[in-house]
């Protein structure tokens, strides 16, 4: 059975004083499991590279998942999913590039379609961290 905990949470607070997002590292128990989650607007949000992390699959077959969910209207694409801005220094250049990331909606419902014990405890840890 896996249990996840904090690790570390890290608040980005604007000029104006308010939160606006945050950064929580967890990771399984045992250690084998380390993502960082963006806490925003009341819900969590993971990319591909994390989805197919916390899953233990490929990205390929996450791609299908979220096709197959947005194409049945299972939910709304506008709502659940957003990009967000990541700089990453590539040689002596820093790139910015907009990666995709799904809400805690749409990471529950991918998990139920790759039937996945990780997703289970992970919508058991986000439903904490979120109350």
């Amino acid at each position: 059975m896996f249990y996840w905990s904090i690790i570390h949470r890290f608040v980005y607070i604007t000029q104006d004083m308010t939160v606006k997002d945050q950064i929580i590292i967890y990771q399984t128990t045992d250690g084998t499991t380390s993502i960082d989650v963006k806490l925003e607007n009341e819900t969590i949000w993971l990319n591909q590279y994390q989805l197919a992390k916390l899953f233990k699959t490929d990205r390929t077959s996450l791609a299908k998942h979220i096709r197959n969910i947005y194409k049945a209207e299972e939910l709304d694409e506008i709502s659940t999913c957003a990009k967000f801005a990541q700089v990453q220094t590539e040689g002596s250049r820093n790139i910015r590039r907009e990666v995709t990331h799904y809400n805690l909606d749409l990471i529950i419902s991918v998990g139920y379609r790759v039937n996945s014990k990780q997703g289970t405890q992970f919508r058991i840890w986000a439903n904490k961290i979120l109350k």
